[in-house]
């Protein structure tokens, strides 16, 4: 661990650097935005970020923390100019909502219960370096900010992401090492806890899941090291004035006592209620009932009762689990919810799945397209596309709800892309199958761990459609109730709604049977140790091979392509060949897929690939391909324009840039005195390719088509 600390005399500059494996992080602040309480610009590799953190004056009316963070990416970062119509950066990118959110989730267990100030958190990249990512400098910005502002918060952070590549662990790895990695892993925690984990993974085992975490861990200690010599720093240079305090919100304490005394006792029954909406509905019987027989005494504090309450059932739920090894649905420790699978439950789409767990359920829908079918994201750091793309959807009518359908939310993007980094190691390459595919997740119901049934029902549906995965994939969410000692806990497998809001972890575990594809970790108390952490993924994994072997039994392997898909097909041409496809402007090749209504990809190699609706538009647009390229089949019939007449015949266009000779011979079987007065420019005539010479010269007759043949003929308007 190697910290400098420097303090400059005009513009008062204090700077911390830390080198982690062999790079270097400088936290920087006192010179940017120094009317925010507290700034930090923070260097690493060519990466700068200015992050920003502001407190409100006074607490406010809600009752839960309003923390907002958000990162921000200029597109002056890289040297770019907005795209957008009027060169501003526009809505927030997936990306940047990704990354706010894995500043969001480590930072927000620390803070002490009833802080209900507002703190508004920005992370503003303003330097890109083209082959690292921004996203771990930016966290450890945040953390550093957070550290200075003077907020009651328990624990200092850190963050690094690490990559698993070959048989060695890279720490901070660059996106040409996480592009080839097995495992990319980014893990927040405190000097002796991890928090959050965010990653994906091709299939490594547990014991490779924990190595990296272990790693991870080790730098993580380090970074906290330079970002309390920073503060150690500020401290020596702050002015003295009165430190801020802050008034946190507590419940009534008459009130409080008068319900655990009255009340208390009458909750667990209400917690063992198995059905979801039952529960929820006598819940909220009871605390109406409450409500008016306290009216009288309480009517200043009436609205803190439901949470009094709430508080009560979360004390009686974690006793029943620590103390009686017993959950509010009766279930094990170790119990799945009922499972049942199904596949093609939809008619007309490509493929379809339907996972259920208990009271969540979801519905996978696979649409499979060409390549201009891909999503163009255009980002700071470049443009790319994507060939797979998983959209989740949570509707309000899922919990029984009613609720505004709008944007989609950050909790849907995260969700979804969860799911979607958890399935994209079993997909096919893409020069194996030449497929867009899109995946949706329509949440009918949800009482907990619906991300975990998008991978279920998406494993499904992507077999039933088709597509050639190497296996199917399974997703779980164990939960974790802690003790205030923390010397007891117990592990809950498949944690339902009730667990996950009442508990302190919520662990998704998604993977095949060979191993782990992807992984979430969120904690509400201040972290867990790498021992708790390695008897959940021991669980998780014995409920995934569980849920493996029900989701095989609907479908254990893929089957044949959708019969609703499109058909796909590649030619290969000569390179020299894809003007004459391509045409003056484009014009031939839009003549063909207007006519076929298919669509065609070509490659700088001379790869064409084609999209058809069925067989029949296949085989008519591979017809016009090898015609526009001069090399159309013997005996295909062509409805052509006459585009010059000579003496000896017709040049009748076949396909936009594209003649053939029809000598007079073979213009009928009567005798034809004068061409000109037969025949003019621009009439369309309908010949057949009777011969192509080995220079490619086309030779074509208007004998021997029958009426019934022109209904079929390719148009070369």
């Amino acid at each position: 661990m190697n910290f400098k600390n420097t303090e400059k005399t005009n513009e008062t500059s204090i700077y911390s650097e830390v080198q982690v494996a062999g790079k270097t992080i400088r936290f920087e602040t006192q010179q940017l935005a120094k009317q925010a309480s507290a700034a930090v610009f923070a260097t690493m590799d060519d990466n700068q970020v200015l992050t920003t953190l502001t407190i409100s004056n006074n607490p406010s009316d809600k009752n839960f923390l309003p923390l907002a963070v958000d990162y921000v990416e200029k597109f002056y970062a890289a040297g770019r100019i907005p795209g957008s119509y009027t060169r501003r950066e526009g809505r927030p990118s997936e990306h940047e909502i990704l990354v706010s959110r894995m500043i969001d989730r480590p930072i927000r267990p620390l803070f002490p219960k009833g802080f209900y100030y507002e703190v508004q958190l920005m992370a503003i990249v303003m330097s890109m370096d083209a082959n690292h990512p921004s996203d771990i400098v930016s966290m450890n910005a945040a953390f550093a900010a957070l550290h200075l502002s003077g907020l009651p918060v328990s624990a200092q952070l850190g963050a690094v992401r690490v990559a698993a590549l070959a048989d060695k662990f890279i720490i901070n790895p660059s996106n040409t090492d996480i592009a080839a990695a097995d495992l990319d892993l980014i893990i927040a925690g405190t000097e002796t806890a991890v928090t959050m984990i965010e990653g994906h993974a091709k299939a490594v085992s547990e014991e490779v899941m924990i190595e990296a975490i272990v790693k991870a861990h080790e730098a993580i200690k380090e970074i906290i090291g330079g970002i309390q010599a920073l503060g150690n720093q500020v401290s020596k240079v702050k002015k003295p004035g009165a430190k801020k305090t802050f008034e946190l919100f507590t419940y009534d304490k008459t009130l409080t006592e008068t319900l655990r005394a009255k009340y208390y006792n009458d909750l667990r029954p209400l917690l063992e209620i198995r059905d979801k909406k039952e529960r929820e509905h006598a819940f909220a019987n009871f605390v109406e009932k409450v409500k008016e027989a306290e009216l009288a005494e309480h009517e200043e504090h009436l609205s803190q009762i439901p949470d009094i309450l709430v508080e009560f059932q979360s004390e009686i739920l974690r006793k029943m689990i620590l103390d009686e090894d017993k959950r509010s649905d009766g279930r094990e420790m170790t119990e799945l919810r009922p499972i049942s699978c199904s596949a093609n439950i939809l008619k007309k789409a490509h493929g379809s799945g339907l996972f259920t767990r208990g009271e969540t359920q979801a519905l996978g829908v696979v649409s499979l397209g060409s390549a201009k079918n891909k999503q163009r994201v255009d980002l700071v750091s470049g443009t790319n596309q994507k060939r797979f793309l998983l959209h989740y959807n949570f509707p309000p009518f899922s919990v029984g709800e009613v609720g505004r359908q709008g944007f989609v939310g950050r909790r849907e993007i995260g969700h979804g892309m969860l799911a979607e980094r958890s399935l994209a190691a079993v997909l096919p390459k893409e020069n194996d199958f030449d497929y867009t595919i899109r995946l949706v997740s329509e949440i009918l119901e949800s009482n907990g761990s619906s991300s975990m049934a998008t991978i279920c029902a998406g494993s499904i549906a992507l077999m039933q459609a088709g597509v050639p995965v190497t296996s199917h994939v399974a997703g779980i969410s164990m939960g974790l109730v802690l003790a205030e000692e923390a010397k007891k806990y117990k592990i809950l497998t498949d944690i339902q709604g009730l667990e996950d809001h009442l508990g302190d972890m919520d662990f998704k575990v998604a993977g095949t049977l060979e191993g782990i594809t992807g992984f979430q970790l969120d904690i509400k108390v201040q972290g867990i140790t790498v021992d708790i952490m390695r008897e959940a993924l021991a669980a998780a994994k014995k409920a995934r091979l569980e849920i493996l072997s029900i989701m095989e039994q609907t479908i254990k392997t893929p089957g044949p392509l959708s019969a609703n898909a499109p058909k796909c097909e590649v030619i290969n041409i000569q390179s020299d060949r894809i003007r004459l496809l391509v045409g003056a402007g484009g014009k031939t090749i839009k003549h063909i897929t207007e006519q076929t209504n298919s669509e065609i990809d070509i490659e700088d190699d001379g790869t064409v690939k084609i999209f058809a609706a069925d067989d029949e538009v296949m085989e008519k647009t591979k017809l016009m391909v090898e015609s526009a390229i001069g090399r159309p089949r013997i005996g295909t019939i062509f409805e052509g324009k006459i585009k010059r007449i000579v003496p000896f015949g017709l040049f009748v266009e076949i396909i936009t840039g594209v003649d053939g000779l029809c000598h007079i011979s073979n213009l009928s079987n009567e005798r034809i005195a004068d061409i000109n007065k037969s025949f003019s420019e621009g009439q369309l005539l309908f010949v057949k390719v009777a011969s192509i010479d080995n220079n490619g010269r086309i030779s074509l007759t208007c004998k021997d088509i029958k009426e019934s043949d022109k209904a079929s003929a390719t148009s070369a308007i």
